[in-house]
């Protein structure tokens, strides 16, 4: 019997033992998926009005590289059920209190739950050090905005889109072909960032130049090993030190990110510019390696007059299917897309997410 005892409590014991090791590996997980701590600012400071037709929330998720992204919900008033979702980020160096905020709570007026994401090293999201880029990384920030919706319970995981403006046009695509979970694709006024990486805008530049900007920019890596990238990217900002002599489109951007109009201290555009080490990423990458795999819709939308029409009607040609649609606005140029919003499509973006999120 005492042999029978000591059998029982040594089971007990061992079964006790298994159990707190068990509760501290969910412990060290819990431990491993704690967010960064994030500072986000609490009062309205978008440079659009609020919309008294939706609820708006400030929150963050992470990406799989353990960075913490800050964003802006918008979520209909009085919403009911499983809502359809869609992610929004861009332009290219703009922040979730401009252009991407706008749209998102535009779509969210029209009955879809939305956030607007400061992507990786930028805005109020995590990320050191800040102002630079990543493809591989900026990819996963709309993929990871995926995986967060999927999760949430007012979200039908079946029902989920994305939207990306400028620069982010071309990376949705490229996350959409990375990720069937992304069932609709918007792409307004589309750059592709690698492609003028590599050549310039309009193609004008040459390898021997490209290669130059590499050497320039090694060199720069060797310098600023011991303090980190320092140096920001001259061709990039600020677009308040104008002469006036430079191409329309840079008096555009000037006229949205030094103005009342798109002015936020937090943007990249706004300020400062990016770092100057970040720029190689461009140089040696592609969007759309594959783009026979970017099987679910995508609606690219583009100004008439915009100079970077011709990078969106490029990778249009690239898209199979005949769930893929391009819309031209008449009269609009580049920057017309980020906020005019009688020139902004958005009852055909509207009906597009309503087709293919149904």
């Amino acid at each position: 019997m005492k042999r029978r005892i000591n059998f029982l409590a040594a089971l007990l014991l061992g079964s006790i033992m298994a159990l707190n090791a068990q509760d501290k590996m969910k412990e060290n997980v819990t431990v491993g998926r704690q967010p960064e701590q994030l500072q986000l600012t609490q009062e309205w400071d978008k440079v659009f009005p609020k919309s008294d037709k939706v609820d708006h929330r400030k929150m963050t998720f992470h990406n799989h590289f353990g960075i913490t992204l800050a964003a802006d919900m918008y979520t209909p008033k009085n919403a009911r059920g499983k809502l359809a979702a869609i992610a929004v980020s861009g332009p290219f160096g703009a922040v979730k209190e401009q252009s991407s905020g706008l749209y998102a709570q535009t779509l969210a007026e029209r009955g879809f739950l939305t956030i607007a994401f400061d992507p990786s090293f930028t805005g109020e999201s995590g990320g050191q050090p800040r102002d630079m880029f990543s493809l591989d990384i900026n990819t996963e920030d709309f993929q990871a905005a995926v995986d967060y919706l999927s999760n949430l319970p007012n979200v039908d995981p079946n029902r989920i889109g994305i939207l990306g403006i400028c620069g982010w046009g071309g990376i949705a695509l490229n996350a959409a072909a990375n990720d069937p979970r992304i069932k609709a694709t918007v792409a307004s006024t589309m750059y592709d960032m690698p492609r003028v990486g590599a050549w310039g805008y309009n193609d004008s530049g040459t390898a021997d130049d490209r290669y130059r900007n590499k050497e320039q920019i090694a060199q720069l890596r060797t310098k600023e090993y011991a303090t980190g990238p320092q140096q920001r990217a001259a061709t990039n900002v600020p677009f308040d030190k104008l002469k006036g002599d430079e191409p329309a489109f840079m008096r555009q951007y000037s006229a949205y990110y030094t103005t009342k109009r798109g002015y936020h201290e937090r943007s990249v555009n706004s300020k400062n510019g990016w770092k100057l080490q970040a720029m190689t990423g461009w140089m040696n990458n592609n969007i759309l390696a594959h783009p026979e795999d970017l099987r679910n819709a995508v609606l690219m939308v583009h100004g008439e007059n915009a100079h970077s029409r011709y990078m969106g009607e490029d990778t249009f040609k690239k898209l199979k299917g005949d769930n893929k649609q391009l819309v031209i606005v008449p009269g609009a140029n580049h920057t017309d897309l980020y906020d005019q919003v009688q020139k902004i499509p958005f009852d055909r973006i509207v009906d597009f997410y309503n087709t293919y999120l149904k």
